[in-house]
């Protein structure tokens, strides 16, 4: 385990240059082999075995005891940084605190996960095996020894959650914790930053860097800050939010720094709303008038259009009189393929719902609003006019950032996840996160009862409707149903009504409530349908008499542009060695067989005329060509990314300021 080394100055942080392509690809095939190579879990073991060992040296000590304690092993950490046996008494000590306040002792497993993340790893940990007590262990440590801690989730409600859950812990050896989450003011920010320990959300956090990068300017030294301040009394570090990028413990890692990083974030301010939705309006009519395959081409997976040579010449002709932007080649052009691209791959409860009278963009990922975001280049304004809401005004670019730049800026970057095996090689790439798979505390009892493509919606949802039936109504099982989109999600409630199958709906519109609802979804009988990752992180805990009769059963009903995230589905059941059972009951007119496996999704319905589903090896191997190509598409994009932010560093023209 590497020294500890504390970083002076106004704002530490890593100054590294983004990998060029060749060494991502160089990267990318040591990712590949890193997890697979090495004594690991062993090393992890012998650590864990060490830290149980020390059990009876902090057993007995009382209140004013642990804090003595802690006070001596931060002095010492500090003093010799991160060596083994200090890091072993520190375990231990927070351990048989974590005990007495929060009734939960460490497992061995949980311990090995602890050192790992401690170690700059990504450990991926099984649901239900404890990640937030596991990352009390390293996040503590390395607080103890003068360190600030980010622990980052992916929503407020779990930030604000597991600062409450895991605070006596902290108070106890004498650290103070503190909390960010949306709509806090810069002092309240602050404040919380000062904490030894802070808890926020991915997105709050790299926002905060950005408004400290426009606060700072070029002004990043130390000495640069002094000058400055000698110069005309003025201090701008009092300006900062945060104390630099210390040490950060990412909570579900893999949808923060994969799924997440497709799309830089940026800060921006409203430019004032136009007087009229004219040209927007305008735009959308003139869409509606080209012929698809004749006046325009559409590439469904990449969702890109493209105008052909007839559409220009056409659109030429039916702006002729009007003026304005109409009258430029270039910006009529880019606005109707904007305009066709709201018409044709952007749809209601799908992509977006209307909320508040406002277009609320719904991530694909989770099924949550994405709050306070907006599309580009006009696109948000024509879906505004396409359904009839208040029109408002574009937005302009102040500061922006990739997820890979503002992630490996932190000094100590380490991560938590229930699948990230799939993507080792681009976690170790991007961001030199080496996965580790850590064992379970009991062995898994989850029972798949397998994957079933239909060849109709129809006949897809009516097989749903009555595995529903079966399980909650006949076996008294509760049922969790994973669908892609708010629509999906409707119309099987709707189905279900029709059944007289009472049950609960968890989607975009009922966000707020979607943790209370999930954590309600292993009661005996009871129906929740929810979008598919939805209520990550939080525990379905078993209703007495739920195990014995075999569990959480979940059914995924669209297979999603990731099978890490199908897998991430299906662990909501079987936690922590509970019975449970998953199964896939999908469609042959699924987004995903549409979208990227288009022609071969289009052979196999004609040749399945007259059936109504299809055999296992048709499926699956239909599943691994659509998923191979989203994710081959999705791996692109962030590439991409990374190439712009390199070449934005470098058109800058220094290498510490890509953004």
């Amino acid at each position: 385990m590497s020294e500890l080394t504390l970083y002076a100055g106004p704002y530490p942080e890593r100054h590294e240059k983004q990998p060029g392509r060749v060494d991502r690809m160089l990267s990318s095939g040591w990712g590949y082999w890193a997890p697979r190579l090495g004594p690991t879990t062993w090393r992890l073991s012998r650590h864990a075995e060490r830290v149980m060992a020390c059990a009876d040296e902090v057993a007995d000590l009382d209140d004013a005891g642990i804090l003595a304690k802690a006070e001596e092993l931060g002095a010492a950490l500090l003093r010799q940084g991160f060596e083994p046996p200090l890091v072993a008494r520190a375990f231990a000590l927070i351990r048989e605190v974590t005990a007495r306040k929060l009734g939960m002792r460490h497992y061995k497993v949980q311990i090995m996960g602890g050192w790992a993340l401690l170690d700059g790893r990504l450990a991926e940990m099984r649901t239900g095996e404890g990640k937030t007590i596991t990352a009390l262990l390293p996040a503590a440590t390395a607080a103890l020894a003068g360190m600030p801690v980010h622990v980052i989730t992916v929503n407020d409600y779990l930030a604000e959650r597991d600062s409450e859950e895991t605070r006596p812990v902290y108070e106890a050896l004498g650290l103070t914790v503190g909390l960010v989450k949306h709509g806090m003011e810069p002092p309240e920010r602050r404040a919380a930053y000062a904490r030894d320990i802070t808890f926020c959300t991915n997105k709050e956090v790299t926002f905060d860097y950005l408004r400290d990068r426009i606060a700072l300017g070029d002004m990043r030294a130390s000495v640069q800050l002094k000058l400055e301040r000698l110069a005309d009394g003025g201090d701008r570090s009092k300006q900062l939010i945060m104390r630099g990028l210390h040490f950060c413990i990412i909570d579900e890692a893999d949808s923060v720094l994969i799924d997440e990083a497709r799309t830089p974030l940026i800060i921006s301010r409203e430019v004032e709303a136009p007087d009229t939705d004219e040209p927007y309006a305008t735009a959308l009519a003139l869409a509606r008038a080209l012929e698809p395959g004749v006046d325009f081409r559409l590439t469904q997976d990449e969702r890109a259009v493209n105008l052909l040579e007839e559409g220009q010449e056409r659109l030429r002709t039916l702006v002729e009189g009007k003026h304005g932007l109409w009258r430029s080649r270039r910006a009529r052009e880019e606005l109707i393929e904007q305009a066709l691209s709201a018409l044709h791959f952007f749809h209601l409860d799908t992509h977006y719902i209307i909320a508040e009278d406002k277009v609320q963009i719904v991530d694909e990922y989770t099924g949550r609003i994405m709050a306070d975001r907006s599309w580009e280049r006009g696109l948000h304004q024509l879906i505004e006019v396409k359904e009839g809401v208040p029109v408002t005004g574009g937005r302009e670019t102040i500061a922006k950032i990739t997820y890979q730049t503002f992630f490996r800026r932190y000094l100590r970057l380490a991560g938590m996840t229930g699948t990230g095996y799939e993507v080792a090689p681009e976690l170790w790439a991007d961001y030199r996160l080496r996965v580790v798979r850590i064992p379970t505390n009991r062995k898994p009892r989850q029972v798949e009862l397998g994957r079933i493509t239909y060849v109709t919606e129809d006949d897809r949802w009516t097989a749903v409707v009555d595995r529903v039936a079966e399980m909650s109504r006949h076996k008294g099982r509760p049922v969790l149903v994973g669908t892609r989109s708010v629509e999906a999600s409707e119309h099987l409630s709707k189905l279900l009504d029709a059944a007289g199958l009472p049950h609960v709906v968890l989607n975009a519109r009922q966000d707020k409530e979607e943790a209370e609802t999930v954590a309600q979804a292993g009661q005996a009988g009871r129906i929740t349908v929810a979008t598919n990752i939805a209520g990550r992180g939080t525990d379905i805990k078993l209703a007495p008499g739920v195990a014995e009769a075999g569990g959480l059963h979940v059914i995924l009903t669209e297979y999603h542009e990731s099978a890490r995230i199908d897998r991430q589905l299906f662990g909501r059941a079987g936690r922590q060695g509970d019975n449970g059972s998953f199964e896939a009951i999908v469609c042959l007119q699924d987004e995903l067989l549409r979208r990227f496996a288009g022609k071969a999704a289009r052979t196999v319905r004609a040749a399945a005329a007259g059936r109504r589903r299809l055999g296992h090896t048709t499926t699956t191997l239909l599943r691994r060509v659509a998923q191979g190509a989203a994710e081959s598409l999705h791996a692109k994009i962030r590439a991409e990314n990374l190439r712009s932010a390199e070449q934005t560093e470098k058109a800058l023209g220094f290498a510490k300021q890509g953004e």
